[in-house]
C-alpha cells in the first residue's frame, strides 16, 4: 500500500483553500471581460459615432468598427447623419420615426385659430436630417424635442396668418413653403445641427362639431364655381360665335358698300361718255337712246297693238280669241 501523507488528506480546511484560490481569479475574469466588451463599437453605415472621454468630445467616426478606451472611459453615441428623420404632428403613426413624442396628445397640437378668429384642426409632417452632429448633440439640450417646440410654434403662426378658407383650400402650398423657409431660418440661428428637408401638411379639417357645415359650404362653394364654369363656358362658346356672325355680316356690308360704290362710279363714267356723245350729236344720240329704251321696255309689256290714232271702226277686226302670248 502507498503511504499517504497527512498533508495531502481532503480535509474541509484545503478544500476552503482551494475554493478561495479559484474565487480569486473570478474578479480577474471580470474586469478582462469588461474590458474586453467595452473597449469596441460597431458604427452603421448610415451613422458616425461621436465618441466623448469622460464627457469631453473626442472625436467623430465613419462607418465600422473602431476601439476606444474601456471601462466606459469612452462613451459613444451613434448619430444616424445619413438617415431622412420625421416628426409627425396631430398623428401618430406607428411605427414611424419619430424620435421625440414629448408626451404631446395629438389633439392638443393639431388645434390652431387661423387669422379670422376660426379653429382648424391641422396635422402636418416635418421631414429633417442631421447636418453636424456635434452641434446636434451639445448646442442644445433635447434637440428633437427643441425642433418639436419650435415646429410647432412656427405652424401656429403661419396658420394664425390666414384666413380658414385659405387654409382649408388653395393656401396649402403656400403654408408649406412659409414654415418650411422660417424653420430653416430658425435652426439656423440655434445652430443645432439639423437640416429641414420638407414641411408636409397632411390632413386640414374643422372642428367635428361644425364638420358637417363646413363640408355644406364647401360643397355649396364647389357647386357656384361648377356653374361658374358651365356659364364661362358658354360664354366663351357663344361670345366667339356672335363675333364670327358680326364680322361676316360687317364683311359683307362692307363688300355690298363696295360693290355700290364701284356701280355707282361705273354708272358715272357711263353717264359722263353718253354726255360726251350727246354733246357732239344731240339728236342721233336722242334718237339712240329712245330706240335702246324701248328695246328694253316693250319685251316687259306683253302684247301690245299699236294702231294709228285716227283709225275708226276697228274692233270687229280683231281677233280677241287669240291667246295673249301670240306674237302679232
Amino acid at each position: 500500500f502507498q503511504q499517504i501523507d497527512v498533508d495531502d488528506r481532503i480535509t474541509p480546511a484545503v478544500i476552503a483553500r482551494r475554493l478561495l484560490g479559484k474565487l480569486s481569479l473570478i474578479p480577474i475574469v471580470i474586469f478582462v471581460l469588461i474590458a474586453l466588451f467595452t473597449s469596441y463599437y460597431t458604427v452603421n453605415t448610415e451613422s458616425v459615432g461621436v465618441v466623448q472621454r469622460f464627457g469631453k468630445h473626442v472625436t467623430t467616426t465613419e462607418p465600422g468598427l473602431h476601439f476606444k478606451m474601456p471601462f466606459f472611459i469612452d462613451r459613444v453615441t451613434i448619430v444616424p447623419v445619413r438617415r431622412q428623420l420625421k416628426l409627425e404632428f396631430g398623428f401618430i403613426t406607428p411605427g414611424a420615426s419619430n424620435d421625440y413624442q414629448g408626451g404631446q396628445e395629438p389633439n392638443e397640437e393639431r388645434d390652431m385659430v387661423t387669422g379670422d378668429l376660426n379653429a382648424a384642426e391641422v396635422e402636418w409632417v416635418v421631414q429633417y436630417g442631421i447636418s453636424d452632429p456635434e452641434d446636434y448633440l451639445f448646442r442644445v439640450r433635447e434637440a428633437p424635442a427643441t425642433l418639436r417646440d419650435v415646429s410647432e410654434s412656427l405652424m401656429c403662426e403661419v396658420i394664425g396668418d390666414r384666413t380658414v378658407d385659405e387654409v382649408l383650400t388653395y393656401g396649402r402650398t403656400e403654408i408649406e413653403t412659409d414654415c418650411l423657409k422660417k424653420l430653416q431660418e430658425a435652426m439656423s440661428v440655434f445652430q443645432m445641427g439639423i437640416r429641414i428637408e420638407q414641411v408636409q401638411l397632411k390632413n386640414i379639417h374643422p372642428p367635428r362639431p361644425v364638420q358637417d357645415s363646413f363640408d355644406e359650404v364647401n360643397r355649396a362653394q364647389q357647386e357656384r364655381e361648377e356653374r361658374i364654369n358651365i356659364a364661362n363656358g358658354q360664354y366663351n362658346k357663344e361670345v366667339p360665335k356672335a363675333r364670327g356672325l358680326a364680322e361676316q355680316q360687317i364683311s359683307a356690308a362692307e363688300g355690298y358698300a363696295l360693290q355700290r360704290t364701284n356701280e355707282a362710279e361705273g354708272d358715272v363714267t357711263r353717264f359722263r361718255d353718253l354726255l360726251l356723245q350727246y354733246e357732239k350729236a344731240p339728236a342721233i344720240t336722242k334718237q339712240r337712246l329712245y330706240l335702246e329704251t324701248m328695246n328694253e321696255v316693250l319685251p316687259a309689256l306683253g302684247n301690245k297693238y299699236i294702231i294709228d290714232e285716227d283709225a275708226k271702226q276697228f274692233l270687229p277686226l280683231l281677233n280677241l280669241g287669240t291667246p295673249a302670248n301670240t306674237k302679232r
